[in-house]
């Protein structure tokens, strides 16, 4: 009986995928518990979490159910912890002047988790308007109701300030106001701030997929940010943000969503020396929570195949609400 040896492969990648075991072993990116970032939600006034129905899993604190969060996403491992505080409505007015009293709830929040965890988690914070506008935009309108840029940065270096003295590491300018990363600098420069770090939202997107955190944050928002945030067609203007956030003086820099723009993500963190992070928005969320309810999908492979996708695409780091579940896991 002969064999004629050609007719077979020559090369047989399949070798590498036999066992577990072999799996894992070749296997080119891995998630750790530190790549993740818990968004946490704290309202105030609460008297008990809030469940957010968009995001099953979800809720918006309390001030003591926050800082049951914060440890446990520390004894988890997870690396930091990004707050959004969301005001009594009563609160809310134009200027979204709840944002920069130093007895605002993202401030209080700041306070509490620092108190619990000290440095050991990084501690991160919106430093944005739009929960604590009645209109719901990310900055200060002009008489035509149009976002008015260098009235909202004005706003913006005040916010930067009291999230510094509440004792935040890092501040997360998510307005996508034109030199906002420049003047938060400046303003925590200024106040004795210098080791306050900057993660700039880089390449923010006017995207569908934000639906959900308009519940999570109790949004007001009226029509849309299409002036101010990116148009989803666009990649060369990503590269033109990054290279401002830069020069204006970005500790980190982010794209968010994350899914849909993975490309842009990719782009991001092969041009950059500085750690880039991407966020897992609560649409992206939202669709694979659903998606497994309905047992369409594979809940846990899902989400692990998610952020994996994520990590191989150029994140260091990955704000997720699956952070400490994930981590866990991990």
């Amino acid at each position: 009986m002969s064999t004629t040896y050609g007719t077979f492969p020559g090369s047989r990648p399949r070798r590498l995928r036999t066992t577990p075991a072999m799996r894992r072993m070749v296997a080119e990116h891995r998630l750790h518990p530190s790549d993740l970032i818990l968004p946490a939600f704290v309202r105030e006034g609460a008297a008990a979490p809030v469940p957010i129905s968009a995001m099953p899993g979800v809720v918006q604190h309390t001030r003591d159910t926050l800082r049951k969060a914060a440890v446990e996403a520390l004894e988890a491992g997870v690396s930091g912890i990004m707050l959004f505080g969301v005001p009594e409505e009563a609160k809310k007015d134009a200027l979204g002047t709840a944002g920069t009293d130093p007895d605002g709830i993202l401030q209080v929040a700041i306070r509490d988790v620092k108190a619990e965890v000290g440095d050991e988690l990084v501690i991160m914070s919106d430093l944005c308007l739009d929960e604590y506008t009645d209109h719901g935009h990310c900055g200060v309108l002009d008489a035509e109701g149009r976002v008015d840029n260098d009235a909202t940065l004005e706003r913006y270096a005040e916010m930067a300030q009291v999230q510094a003295d509440a004792g935040v590491h890092v501040v997360g300018p998510s307005g996508m106001m034109d030199g906002q990363v420049g003047v938060i600098r400046d303003a925590l420069d200024q106040t004795g701030h210098e080791d306050v770090s900057i993660l700039a939202y880089t390449a923010k997107y006017a995207s569908a997929f934000y639906g959900p955190f308009r519940e999570a944050v109790g949004s007001s928002l009226q029509g849309d940010r299409k002036t101010y945030q990116q148009d989803p067609a666009n990649l060369r203007e990503s590269m033109r943000e990054l290279e401002l956030d830069l020069a204006e003086g970005a500790d980190m820099v982010m794209v968010k969503p994350a899914l849909p723009y993975l490309d842009v993500l990719a782009k991001v963190a092969g041009s950059v020396d500085v750690p880039v992070a991407a966020y897992q928005i609560s649409g992206e969320y939202a669709m694979v929570e659903a998606a497994a309810a309905n047992g369409w999908i594979d809940r846990d492979r899902a989400i692990m195949e998610t952020l994996t996708g994520i990590k191989r695409a150029g994140a260091n780091m990955i704000l997720t609400y699956w952070a400490t579940e994930v981590a866990r896991q991990l």
